[in-house]
Order: C-alpha cells, then sequence, then structure tokens
C-alpha cells in the first residue's frame, strides 16, 4: 500500500494552482511509493487562502508558514512564493529536516543561492528547484537525441521567450516589476528557464554579454493582486527591474549560445522557442506547440532533406505513456505532474536531490549575475 506523504505548501497564487494540481493528479497518473496528502497551505492573506484551501482540497490553511515548516507532521516543504521569501523559506525548511522543492529563480542572488545549497547539503535533504520545462516530454526526447549524438557536435544554443502582459503603461506595478521581491524583472522570470534548458541540453555557460531595458519606468501602483494581475490605483510607483534583455554566451565546449527575455512582445503570449543546431542536424522546440519536435537530419540524402515533425505522444517517449493515446496531447499543467512524479521517487528511493536541484538553481543564479554584471559593464563577463 502506497504510503502517505504530507505536503505543506507555501504559496498559493498562480504556481500554487500548479503545484496544488499536480499533487492530486500524480497518484492517478503514476505508481509510487508516496502518496502525497494536501496537509496545509499557508499565504498572508488569510481570506484569499482560505478560500483557495478550499477550493483545491487542502486540509488545513495557515498564515504562518514558520509553523507549517515547523509542524512534525509535514514531510515536504514546497515553496511557491515571490522570490524575495525564497531563502528564508529554503534554509527554515533544511533545518527542520523536510524535503524541499522550490520554484525558480532559486533566490534574489547568488549569496542566497550558495546559503540554500549549503544549507541542503549540510542537512542531507532532498531538494529540487521546479524549472517544470524539462519534464515536457519533447524536451526529455531532444536530451536523449543531444547525448545519443543524433546532432553531433554542438554549435548553437538559440533561444527566446517573449510575453506582452505588461505593454499596458497603466498595467499596475505588481510585485514582479519590483526588484525588492522579485530580484530582477524578465530576467529571473524567464530568461532563468531558458538559461536552465541550457544547461540540461548543451552544458555549462562560459561567459556572457548582454543588454537590458526598462521600457516604462512608472506605473499605477496596485490596490489588490490575483494572480499575474491586479486592480490600478491613482498613485503611481517606480519600476525597478528590467522590461527586457539580450545576451550572447559562450559555453564551455565551444558551442555559441543566445538569450532573449521579454513581456514587451505584441502577440506573445507564452512564446518560448529554442533551437539547437549541431554537425549532424538540427533542432526546435515551441512551448506553445509544446507536443511537437522539430528535427532535420544532415545525414538524409539530397532531395529528401528538411525539418521533419515529429509528434511526441506515443509511448515511447518519457512521460507520455501514462496519459493519452497517440495523438492526444498533455499541456502546461503535465510538466508539473511529471515533475512531482520525478521528485517523489527520489524521495522513495532515499535520494538527496534531484536534478534540477538547488545546485543548478545556483548555476543559473550565477548566470543571471554575470549577464547583469556585463548590461551595467558593457563588457563579456565570465561566470
Amino acid at each position: 500500500m502506497d504510503r502517505k506523504i504530507n505536503v505543506g505548501l507555501i504559496g498559493y497564487k498562480f504556481m500554487g494552482k500548479a503545484h496544488s494540481n499536480a499533487y492530486l493528479s500524480v497518484s492517478k497518473f503514476f505508481s509510487s511509493k508516496l502518496d502525497p496528502a494536501l496537509k496545509v497551505v499557508c499565504g498572508r492573506d488569510e481570506k484569499a487562502v482560505r478560500e483557495f484551501q478550499k477550493q483545491w482540497g487542502w486540509e488545513e490553511y495557515s498564515t504562518d508558514w514558520r509553523s507549517v515548516v515547523s509542524r512534525d507532521d509535514i514531510d515536504i516543504v514546497d515553496i511557491s512564493t515571490p522570490n524575495n521569501s525564497h531563502c528564508e523559506i529554503a534554509l527554515a525548511a533544511a533545518r527542520a529536516g523536510k524535503s524541499i522543492i522550490c520554484e525558480k529563480p532559486l533566490a534574489m542572488n547568488v549569496a542566497e543561492a550558495k546559503k540554500m545549497v549549503d544549507a541542503v547539503k549540510k542537512a542531507k535533504v532532498i531538494n529540487m528547484i521546479c524549472h517544470n520545462y524539462r519534464r515536457v516530454p519533447a524536451l526529455s526526447l531532444a536530451k536523449e537525441m543531444i547525448d545519443a549524438g543524433e546532432l553531433g557536435k554542438i554549435y548553437h544554443y538559440r533561444s527566446f521567450y517573449l510575453q506582452d502582459w505588461i505593454t499596458d503603461p497603466n498595467f499596475p506595478l505588481v510585485w514582479r516589476l519590483r526588484k525588492e521581491q522579485a530580484g530582477s524583472g524578465v530576467h529571473g522570470d524567464l530568461n532563468a528557464h531558458i538559461i536552465d534548458l541550457a544547461h540540461y541540453l548543451v552544458g555549462d555557460v562560459g561567459e556572457v554579454v548582454g543588454m537590458m531595458e526598462t521600457f516604462i519606468k512608472q506605473r499605477p501602483l496596485p490596490t489588490g493582486m490575483s494572480g499575474l494581475s491586479a486592480k490600478a490605483s491613482r498613485k503611481m510607483g517606480k519600476v525597478t527591474v528590467d522590461d527586457a534583455v539580450l545576451a550572447l554566451a559562450r559555453f564551455k565546449n565551444g558551442a555559441l549560445g543566445s538569450f532573449e527575455a521579454t513581456r514587451f512582445a505584441l502577440g506573445r503570449k507564452n512564446g518560448q522557442r529554442i533551437e539547437i543546431n549541431g554537425s549532424k542536424g538540427s533542432i526546435v522546440f515551441e512551448l506553445e506547440r509544446m507536443n511537437e519536435l522539430q528535427f532535420y537530419r544532415g545525414e538524409d540524402q539530397p532531395g529528401r532533406q528538411g525539418f521533419r515533425l515529429i509528434q511526441v505522444t506515443e509511448s515511447q517517449h518519457p512521460f507520455i505513456q501514462a496519459y493519452w493515446p497517440p495523438g492526444h496531447i498533455i499541456g502546461y499543467e503535465h510538466s508539473f505532474i511529471n515533475t512531482v512524479k520525478d521528485f517523489l521517487e527520489a524521495i522513495a528511493a532515499g535520494k538527496h536531490s534531484i536534478k534540477p536541484d538547488f545546485e543548478d538553481g545556483l548555476k543559473v543564479q550565477k548566470v543571471l549575475a554575470a549577464i547583469e554584471k556585463s548590461c551595467k559593464t558593457k563588457r563579456w563577463v565570465k561566470v
């Protein structure tokens, strides 16, 4: 019989929904020795978190994350809060001996990320950062193909992550636009994803050069927030993070890379695209068509060459066998279910970490910091 494992979720909005759905769904699709119990959800707004608790089936709610972390009946601490609280919660959870999964970016800066890595190592607790795109089946397939040498020597990693949800100058100054809460803007929010995927698929980044811009300097202060949106007041406040970032990179293995992220690309809602070119072939992935992978095989005979479309919905592909028959696509939420599945399996196996772990989060944080430094100095910076 599966053993129950109790989850304490800190944070309950956008990522709180995604994580709650994953815990509710994982045992229905995958066989596991552990069955997650939605024990307690925590948030600062008592009315809102109580409503969330009822809607998503959590047994209890709390407004004090410290009390949740210190409870003897909590096995997993899930950190889905704004970035400025990740470090403090993770350090406390590690001291309490909890298994920890944390949303990205890992921390506000490299110093905090190092503290978090040191804490989980000292406590020997399992840790994972929720870079859920690693567990999109099409990207898992891309990893398999690269590792098998199907692309040959990698020359280029070309990536962008484009959104448009703050192009309106009257959109309010939500927490993601405040440096004291977010650490950075689109850089830590979106570039973190495509930098982690670069590490996963190609290798470590060696040096970077970049530029960033804040297009709208002042925005209305919010009167109330709900997910990514809020109501605007008449008072104005200063935007203290980046709106757009572009960076070039040189990988330690000699490959060249590019990272672009913005929230000012009109018409792009969640436009993530990755292209990898090698000596034998190329692959292309687009998040808004996440069940597909484009593959060009240079060894095909002349007259038969071209990008082929692989529908990553067949049982041979990672994770997909748990869901639907071929051609019946899965969605964004399934990447979180797949992530939680691997996290639970690692806990059951007694591991101390599972990729991507806090050390991987620290690696991303170092690249983010190097790009920021380059934007200020207008020079190449080593990671």
